[in-house]
């Protein structure tokens, strides 16, 4: 199935006509990156293959050294693999983080967004990911037209849950909005509840449809999110993390990075306005 807020599956791939190229060409493809310097290739499709699409990469990756000379990460599906044989495959060939799309821990909205995921699933899942000595990184996301407040801070607990307990080692929040083209855009529109019809709004960084919460709220929500986590333990985990000088440059992008995105949630902003709503 396709999740009913993916911009990607509901437009760039209609129809499920989405297709894998061969194992044997994207390998190549990595050699050619790899003679250009390249570290880490993050592969940003809605989910990376499984199968013995999936086995048949790895397999090639470890067969021509590349898992010795770039770290792959990718997006996939909670419950895609549940074998832990499977992850570990994946650690051997190179693979460090693995970006899961958790999104609600509410049963009716993970349906809702067509997840194919039961709520009791989030955890055993990320933990056999764990155990493979992989890096899962989640994203969650607030401001769903039918959630209450309980509802959206179920989700936000649930994420400061995994990440302190070590089940996951990095995570993102982010305000929904419903991208056109896909379902809940459809949803949104046929139950009235679209705040601006500018695009120039849809940045994920204010809310721009009517739900149960102010957009105040869901800020406030989302800030107090990351200021748990962003504690001088996690500094120091990190710092013990390190193991050379391009670890030392990632971790610095990646905290200008996560200050620019605590940004995003400070005050609300007036939505700009199309010039036909005027």
């Amino acid at each position: 199935g396709k999740c009913t807020f993916c911009s990607w599956a509901n437009t760039l791939f209609p129809d499920n006509c989405y297709r894998t190229r061969k194992v044997e060409n994207v390998l190549d493809e990595i050699g050619s990156l790899i003679k250009l310097g390249v570290k880490e290739i993050m592969d940003d499709s809605g989910t990376f293959p499984i199968g013995d699409w999936l086995t048949e990469f790895c397999q090639g990756m470890i067969e021509r050294g590349y898992n010795k000379k770039v770290k792959i990460s990718c997006n996939m599906r909670l419950n895609a693999i549940k074998d832990l044989k499977i992850y570990q495959l994946m650690k051997q060939a190179g693979f460090r983080m693995i970006l899961f799309g958790l999104e609600s821990a509410n049963q009716k909205t993970l349906d809702k967004l067509n997840k194919g995921l039961r709520a009791d699933e989030i955890e055993p899942c990320l933990k056999i990911c764990k155990k493979a000595g992989l890096e899962p990184h989640i994203t969650v996301m607030v401001g769903y037209p039918w959630e209450t407040k309980s509802d959206a801070q179920k989700t936000l607990d649930l994420a400061k849950k995994l990440f302190r307990n070590g089940i996951v080692d990095s995570l993102q929040a982010t305000i929904m909005i419903p991208y056109p083209g896909t379902e809940l855009y459809k949803y949104c529109q046929e139950n009235n509840l679209l705040n601006t019809l500018n695009y120039d709004n849809f940045d994920q960084s204010q809310q721009v449809m009517r739900t149960q919460l102010s957009d105040a709220e869901i800020k406030k929500m989302i800030r107090a999110l990351y200021r748990s986590f962003l504690t001088p333990k996690f500094f120091l985990n990190k710092i013990k993390s390190v193991r050379s000088t391009a670890d030392i440059k990632f971790y610095l992008k990646a905290g200008l990075k996560v200050i620019g995105h605590l940004g995003d949630f400070k005050k609300s902003k007036k939505l700009k306005v199309y010039e036909k709503e005027m």
